[in-house]
């Protein structure tokens, strides 16, 4: 006897389909990178130095070949000196936060979670305005920020293992709880600090900027954003069983409480080491995966993929208008906030409101 023949058909019919819309997410994600790299010599030309795309292309092509001979050094300066660590950090830092954003919503199942649901924000910026109000240098400023971040987080998983059963809505409520605690700590600092010299100071930096990117940072960045996001993306395939019921995501082969604890730890380490190396900046990890499911749907395997590369440009384009709007920079986590804020309401809207 053979098989059913309609259902063989039935099967290539449906993988052929399956491999057609993973194709076409990846030709999104490569529109998303043409237009990262679009948003990168864009905010390399803007700001109050004006210097054209080919300017900065050959500036660049000059400093990696060490052939700076002719070069106006004042635009060598801007290009290398004060625009590209800004520039990378930046897009280290959006991708590493839009990442996070992304696999924490998977973790949770809930679309509304963001990269600070564990109180690492929190804690960050606790840790930051104490190190602020005793006049510590930047260096231990973010030192002490991304330490206790970390230990917000523990403490938060300290808390949910309080219950014999781990279930995933203590730990949300353990990152309400000590996030809580963090905010009240921080507003407790602020209320003792000096208010014509570290008031400001904390002020300014719990608002995010990265106008004290370096090359120094940009490295930490890379060192450790890096590797998350790559065990991020490794992981990517078998996210999407999280969805699953536990019993059948292990009958399928995978080790839920290893995954989870995985996500969490590298989600965690992405988000503790952006606040500390930028300060609190919002929105990023709770509106770009929104967008990108837009775009190329609810499979991890392009979502992750596209949160990465969105976040880099959406940061980038937000920082160029941070530097470039008004005389004074505006803070990150204002326009982050003023420009996430409506377009998250029309996402809302036009996927889940808007079908009435």
């Amino acid at each position: 006897m053979t098989g059913n023949p309609g259902k063989k058909e039935g099967k290539e019919i449906d993988m052929g389909t399956k491999k057609a819309v993973l194709h076409s997410v990846y030709g999104k994600i490569l529109i998303m990178l043409l237009v990262l790299i679009g948003a990168f010599f864009f905010s390399m030309c803007i700001g109050r130095y004006s210097i054209t795309p080919g300017e900065v292309a050959a500036i660049i092509a000059a400093w990696f070949t060490d052939s700076m001979e002719g070069m106006d050094k004042i635009r060598v300066n801007v290009v290398m000196q004060a625009r590209l660590p800004r520039i990378l950090l930046s897009m280290l830092v959006g991708a590493g936060l839009a990442c996070s954003g992304a696999a924490y919503q998977c973790l949770f199942g809930n679309p509304l979670v963001s990269p600070d649901i564990l109180g690492v924000s929190a804690g960050a910026g606790f840790g930051a305005a104490v190190a602020i109000l005793f006049s510590a240098g930047a260096f231990l400023v973010q030192l002490q920020a991304l330490a206790f971040g970390l230990l917000a987080v523990g403490l938060v998983l300290l808390v949910s293992r309080m219950q014999k059963k781990r279930e995933l809505y203590m730990l949300v409520l353990s990152g309400v709880i000590v996030s809580a605690l963090f905010e009240a700590l921080v507003s407790l600092v602020k209320y003792v600090a000096d208010p014509q010299d570290k008031l400001p100071a904390i002020t300014v930096w719990l608002m995010g900027s990265l106008a004290s990117a370096s090359y120094q940072k940009v490295w930490l960045a890379a060192a450790t954003l890096g590797p998350c996001i790559l065990v991020m993306l490794a992981l990517r395939w078998k996210m999407n069983l999280l969805s699953l019921d536990e019993e059948e995501a292990r009958s399928l082969g995978v080790n839920v409480e290893l995954l989870r604890l995985l996500i969490i730890v590298a989600s965690t380490l992405m988000t503790a080491v952006s606040v500390s190396l930028c300060g609190i900046i919002g929105w990023i990890g709770l509106v770009i995966p929104h967008i990108c499911r837009f775009f190329v749907g609810n499979d991890h395997r392009g979502l992750l993929p596209a949160c990465v590369i969105s976040g880099a440009a959406y940061l980038l384009l937000i920082d160029g208008i941070a530097r470039t709007l008004t005389a004074a920079e505006l803070p990150l986590s204002i326009l982050t906030a003023m420009i996430g804020a409506p377009f998250f309401a029309y996402m809302l809207r036009k996927t889940m409101g808007g079908k009435g």
